[in-house]
C-alpha cells in the first residue's frame, strides 16, 4: 500500500497530455473476446481495472501480449470456461461487461456479483432486462448465470440510459440474429468509442452518439486496430488543478467536441480556457467568481445523462467551487452516497453545507488547510489530491490504490508540471 505527501500551495507549469479513457478501454477490452482474430488496442491506459479485464482475457483463454507502453494484442481463439473467476470480479465493476460477449461468441457467462466503488446502489437490472430481450435466459443465486441458444435481434427500450448496460446490449446485438434498434441508450464517449470499435470489426451499428442505436447483426467479426480516445474526465481533474492552484497548464490530445458541457460548467465558476487544435490552454489568473443566474439566483452545477454534465466530474467542480467567490449548489442526481466524502473537505476548512446525499451548498472562498485524508473513490481521490495542492502545508492521501484505478502514474505525472507530491509506501 502506498500514500501520497503533498505540500499545497505552490503554482505548477508546463504542458500534459491526457491519458485514454479508462471507461472506453472496459467495454473495448472485453469486446476482443467477439472475435477469434487478433485486436491490438493502443492509448490504453495501464491502471489497474484494464489490468484486471485482462487478467479475466487471459483466464477465459485469451493471449494478451503487452506489446508497448499502452498497446496490447489480444487473440481469443477459443474460450475455455463460462464462468468469469470470482476473485478477479470482486476487483472491478466492469467484469459485468464480459455478459454481453460472452453470451454472443459461447452462449453462456456465469457471473459473480461485481466489485468497484461504493457510492450507492448500482443497480444490475438494466443489463439482465435487455440480454433478456435479446433471447438470453436468466438465473440469479449466489450468482448469475446466463444462457442463450440464439440471440435474436429486436427493438429494445432501456429502462435506464445505463452505460455499461447499452454496453453490453451493443456487444450482445452485433452477433445476433436480424436488426436490433436500441433506444434510450447512452451516448457518452466511450459507448461512442466501443461502438467505431465494432464496427473497424465488421460490425453494422447506426445512430452513434444519439440515444437511438440501428445493429443489423453480422454472422462473424473480424481483428482490428482500435486507438482508445482520450478519458474527458482526466482532462476536467486537470482543469480543476489548473484553476484551484493558480496555475497555467497546457493539455495535449483533449478532443475539445467532449468538452462542451464541461465548459458550460466551469463557465458557472469562471473558469475558462483556450482552444488550439486538439489541445487546450487555461490561463493562471482565471476570474473563480461564481456567475449567478438570472436575478441574481444562486446556480447550481448537476449531473445527467450526456450530453449532460458527467457525474463523474462533479468531485471535482466540489473542490473547485471551494477557492471561487459566492455560493452554488452541486446536486449528484445518479448516485446517493456519493457527496458524503465532502466531509474531508468541510475538515480541511471549505464553506460546504450537506444538505442531503445528493446535494450540496458550496460558499468560497475558502482557506484551505493540510489534512491527513484517505481515498474514498476514484474521483473523489482525485479531487482530493486537487484539495491538498491548494491547501496549506502538507497532506497525506492513504488508499491511493483507489485513485491509481482511474488516473495512470499520476502522482509522477503532477511531478512534472512542479507539483509537491510524492508516492511513499504507507506505514
Amino acid at each position: 500500500m502506498h500514500k501520497y505527501v503533498i505540500d499545497g500551495g505552490y503554482p505548477l507549469t508546463g504542458r500534459i497530455r491526457a491519458n485514454g479513457n479508462k471507461n472506453a478501454a472496459l467495454p473495448c477490452v472485453a469486446a476482443c473476446l467477439l472475435t477469434s482474430e487478433p485486436v491490438r488496442l493502443t492509448n490504453v491506459p495501464e491502471i489497474e481495472d484494464i489490468l484486471v479485464m485482462f487478467d479475466i482475457l487471459r483466464d477465459l483463454g485469451s493471449t494478451v501480449i503487452r506489446e508497448s507502453s499502452n498497446t496490447f494484442l489480444v487473440t481469443t481463439t477459443n474460450i475455455h470456461k463460462h464462468e468469469i473467476s470470482a476473485d478477479l470480479a470482486k476487483k472491478v465493476r466492469a467484469s459485468i461487461l464480459f455478459a454481453g460477449p460472452m453470451l454472443a461468441r459461447v452462449g453462456k457467462v456465469i457471473l459473480p456479483p461485481p466489485g468497484g466503488d461504493v457510492i450507492g446502489r448500482r443497480r444490475l437490472d438494466t443489463h439482465f432486462l435487455a440480454l433478456s430481450e435479446l433471447g438470453a435466459r436468466f438465473e440469479v443465486d449466489t450468482v448469475y448465470t446466463l444462457t442463450a441458444n440464439k440471440l435474436i435481434g429486436l427493438d429494445l427500450f432501456l429502462d435506464e440510459a445505463s452505460v455499461t448496460a447499452t454496453e453490453n446490449a451493443i456487444m450482445a446485438a452485433v452477433l445476433a440474429e436480424g436488426k436490433t434498434v436500441l433506444q434510450n441508450a447512452a451516448g457518452e464517449p466511450h459507448v461512442q468509442d466501443l461502438c467505431q470499435m465494432l464496427n473497424s470489426m465488421g460490425a453494422r451499428i447506426r445512430g452513434i452518439g444519439s440515444n437511438i442505436l440501428e445493429i443489423d447483426g453480422v454472422k462473424t467479426l473480424h481483428g482490428t486496430e482500435f486507438r482508445i480516445g482520450t478519458d474527458f474526465m482526466e482532462v476536467g481533474s486537470l482543469i480543476g488543478l489548473a484553476a484551484c492552484t493558480h496555475s497555467e497548464l497546457i493539455i495535449d490530445d483533449v478532443q475539445p467536441q467532449h468538452l462542451r458541457m464541461t465548459k458550460l460548467g466551469f463557465a458557472k465558476l469562471g473558469i475558462y480556457w483556450e482552444t488550439e487544435g486538439n489541445s487546450i490552454r487555461i490561463p493562471a489568473g482565471q476570474p473563480m467568481k461564481i456567475v449567478s443566474d438570472l436575478g441574481g439566483q444562486i446556480p447550481k452545477i448537476d449531473d445527467s445523462p450526456w450530453p449532460g454534465f458527467p457525474p463523474d466530474i462533479l468531485p471535482i467542480m466540489t473542490v473547485v467551487a471551494t477557492q471561487c467567490q459566492g455560493t452554488i449548489l452541486i446536486h449528484d442526481k445518479m448516485f446517493e452516497s456519493r457527496m458524503f466524502w465532502v466531509d474531508k473537505l468541510i475538515g480541511m476548512g471549505a464553506g460546504i453545507i450537506l444538505c442531503d446525499p445528493h446535494r450540496a451548498v458550496v460558499s468560497g472562498a475558502s482557506s484551505l488547510q493540510s489534512m491527513d485524508l484517505v481515498s474514498p473513490d476514484v474521483r473523489a481521490g482525485m479531487a482530493l489530491v486537487i484539495a491538498a495542492l491548494c491547501a496549506e502545508g502538507q497532506s497525506t492521501i492513504q488508499n491511493v490504490y483507489q485513485i491509481e484505478r482511474g488516473y495512470e502514474n499520476i502522482a509522477t505525472r503532477l511531478a512534472t508540471l512542479g507539483a509537491r507530491i510524492e508516492r511513499v509506501k504507507a506505514e
